[in-house]
C-alpha cells in the first residue's frame, strides 16, 4: 500500500462518514419535494467543485475537454442512483427497499476482483474481503430486520427492481470510475451541475415548489449539499481512483449503521441492543476488510 493509495482511502471514508449525516439532515426537510431537494443539493454541490477548482487553480476548461464516455458514466451514477432511489421509495416500503440498496457495498468488494485484475494492485479476492463484506452485510440485516419483513409482495416488484438497480448503479460506477483514472476529480464539479438539472427538470414537471420556512430548515438544507451530497462525491470519486476498493467497499457498510445511531440520539429512533449488536457487526467487518491498510507487514531489515 503507497502513502498516495492510504490518502485516497483515508478520503473515500470521509465520504461514507458524510453519507451517514444524510438521512438526518433530510428528516428536517422531508417535506420538500424529492427532486427539488435533489436538485437544489446538486446546485450547492456544484458550487463545492467551483470552489474547489478556483482553491486549486484549476481551468474550467477541463469540463471542455471531458471525453462523452465521463459525462455519461457521472450521469449514469449520480443521476440515475438518486432517481432510483427516489422511484423505489414510491412503489416498495421504506424498509425493504433500503435494504435491498445497502447491497452495493459487498457488490463493490466483489467486483473489485474484475476491476483490479492484471494492475499492480492485484492481489486477489482474500477471505478476509469476503468475511468482511459479509459480517458487514450480516450488520445492515441485523438493523434492518429487526421490526420483522413483511415478505416478497408482488405488488411491491417495480420498487424492489429500482432499489435493486440503486445498489448495481452505485457499485459499477464506483468501480469504472477506477477505469478513467486520467479524468481529474474537478469533472464531478460538471456530473453535479447536469445532475442538477435534470432533478429540477422533473421537478418542475411534476412536484410543486416547497421552500423552507425557518432559518434552521435553510441551513439544513445547504448543509446537505455541502455534505452528504456534496464534498462526499469528490472524496468518493478520489478515493475509488485511487485508494483501496475493497477496503472502502466494506467501510461503506459504515454508512447506514452511523445513520441510525444518529437519528437515535437526535430522537427519531431508539439506541436498541439490536443496533449496538448490528454496530460491532459493521465496524469488526469493516476493520476485517481493511486489514491490508491497518495492519501493514513490518519491513524486513
Amino acid at each position: 500500500m503507497t502513502k498516495k493509495q492510504n490518502e485516497a482511502s483515508l478520503l473515500g471514508l470521509c465520504a461514507v462518514i458524510l453519507w451517514s449525516l444524510l438521512a438526518l439532515f433530510t428528516t428536517f426537510n422531508n417535506y420538500i419535494p424529492a427532486f427539488q431537494l435533489l436538485g437544489f443539493s446538486f446546485f450547492i454541490a456544484t458550487l463545492v467543485g467551483v470552489g474547489f477548482m478556483l482553491a486549486t487553480r484549476q481551468s474550467f476548461k477541463i469540463l471542455l475537454r471531458l471525453k462523452w464516455q465521463a459525462w455519461v458514466l457521472g450521469i449514469y451514477g449520480l443521476f440515475g442512483f438518486h432517481l432510483c432511489y427516489f422511484l423505489a421509495l414510491r412503489f416498495a416500503p421504506p424498509m425493504e427497499a433500503n435494504i435491498i440498496t445497502a447491497l452495493w457495498p459487498l457488490l463493490i468488494v466483489m467486483g473489485s476482483v474484475l476491476v483490479l485484475k492484471g494492475s499492480q494492485h492485484d492481489t486477489g479476492l482474500k477471505w478476509w474481503h469476503i468475511i468482511g463484506a459479509i459480517l458487514g452485510l450480516a450488520g445492515v440485516l441485523n438493523v434492518s430486520l429487526a421490526n420483522g419483513l413483511s415478505g416478497f409482495i408482488w405488488q411491491y416488484l417495480w420498487g424492489y427492481g429500482f432499489a435493486l438497480l440503486c445498489a448495481f448503479i452505485w457499485s459499477s460506477y464506483s468501480l469504472l470510475l477506477r477505469k478513467l483514472p486520467d479524468v481529474p476529480t474537478a469533472a464531478v464539479t460538471g456530473f453535479c451541475m447536469v445532475t442538477s438539472i435534470l432533478a429540477f427538470g422533473f421537478h418542475f414537471a411534476f412536484e410543486t415548489t416547497i421552500w423552507p420556512e425557518t432559518g434552521f430548515s435553510w441551513v439544513m438544507l445547504v448543509a446537505i449539499g455541502l455534505g452528504p451530497v456534496g464534498a462526499s462525491f469528490y472524496f468518493w470519486d478520489y478515493g475509488m481512483k485511487h485508494g483501496d476498493l475493497r477496503a472502502l467497499g466494506a467501510a461503506s457498510y459504515l454508512s447506514p449503521i452511523f445513520a441510525t445511531m444518529l437519528l437515535a440520539l437526535a430522537g427519531y429512533g431508539i439506541l436498541t441492543y439490536t443496533v449496538v449488536v448490528s454496530s460491532i457487526l459493521v465496524v469488526g467487518g469493516a476493520l476485517l476488510a481493511s486489514k491490508d491498510i491497518l495492519f501493514k507487514p513490518r519491513k524486513k531489515r
